[in-house]
């Protein structure tokens, strides 16, 4: 037997396979390829104060190695979340996160108490860094809030005054240090940082001549993104002290023990649920055959072990 047990924040997990958000949709759409209960947890689409239409189509690309997507958080607001996607939520046998995002302080605080008000929730993921919308928080020229430590701590800070679930910011890779901001969301309140949300990418429809996505550019996700995400956890696992989820590119049970060796306590599934939507189902069977193989009987003894074995 072999434990695969972990822990973000105040939050248990019965394992550190995560549906990464907008790849999952609310947990009823996949019942039919898997039973999700044996997921330990689903990030929920991101929730907006109001409805978002999104970005104009094409909104997706598939690229070597990977995909551009450039929905525009696209969801009907926290009305009709609370009173139709919440009741489908509270059927699921596994923890809830919910991610959300605001143009200002204030929508991401009406945005944490509301949610936070709702028993299934465990968790609040702060979608900090979505390439695809113009964000308004920022300073001194910046594109996102992940991008900007000033607008991260006030974001951060504010939520974590309106919420007493498990807060986790998740975090962009297109930035010069990631640690900086990191280490902010960390002072700030944060329980745990979820690295990393898309690079910024592009593609050309040579026929048109033409950028292939209807914004132009858009997020690039996948395997060509993993060794970025793992460069990214790496050196965040050196500078925080909260858990770090890693995402980017985890395809297979040995994609995800390699971010649970870098530094991580967890991981999110995103683009493999759109190849093949029983995906974790898979990634968690190779895991486990990984840790009986080498005879390790809990998975969060190898979390950050990479250093210890470099020299050998």
């Amino acid at each position: 037997m072999v434990s695969v047990i972990t822990k973000i924040g105040r939050l248990a997990l019965k394992n550190p396979l995560i549906a990464a958000s907008g790849t999952f949709g609310y947990g009823q759409e996949l019942r039919d390829f898997f039973d999700v209960s044996e997921l330990g947890a689903i990030v929920t689409k991101t929730i907006t104060v109001n409805a978002r239409t999104g970005n104009p189509a094409p909104r997706i690309a598939e690229t070597p190695a990977g995909m551009l997507n450039s929905i525009g958080l696209e969801n009907k607001g926290l009305k009709d979340f609370l009173s139709n996607k919440i009741k489908s939520l509270e059927t699921l046998d596994t923890k809830i996160i919910v991610s959300i995002a605001g143009a200002n302080i204030e929508e991401f605080e009406i945005l944490a108490e509301k949610i936070s008000s709702a028993g299934c929730v465990s968790g609040i993921e702060l979608n900090l860094s979505c390439p695809n919308v113009i964000h308004t928080m920022q300073h001194s020229g910046y594109r996102l809030i992940a991008q900007d430590k000033k607008a991260v701590e006030k974001v951060v800070k504010a939520v974590r005054k309106r919420t007493k679930l498990t807060l986790i910011a998740k975090l962009t890779p297109n930035v010069t240090d990631i640690t900086e901001i990191g280490k902010t969301a960390e002072s700030a309140g944060a329980d745990a940082v979820s690295a990393v949300n898309t690079l910024l990418g592009l593609s050309v429809d040579l026929k048109r001549r033409r950028p292939t996505l209807g914004n132009t550019v858009g997020g690039l996700s996948g395997p060509a993104i993993k060794p970025v995400a793992l460069r990214c956890v790496w050196e965040l696992a050196a500078k925080v002290k909260i858990p770090i989820i890693g995402i980017g590119g985890i395809m297979t049970g040995e994609d995800a023990l390699e971010f649970i060796i870098t530094g991580c306590r967890a991981v999110q599934i995103g683009t493999a649920h759109f190849i093949d939507p029983a995906a974790s189902r898979k990634i968690l069977a190779g895991i486990k055959t990984y840790l009986q193989k080498n005879k390790i009987h809990d998975i969060m003894s190898l979390s950050g072990t990479l250093n210890n074995n470099k020299d050998k």
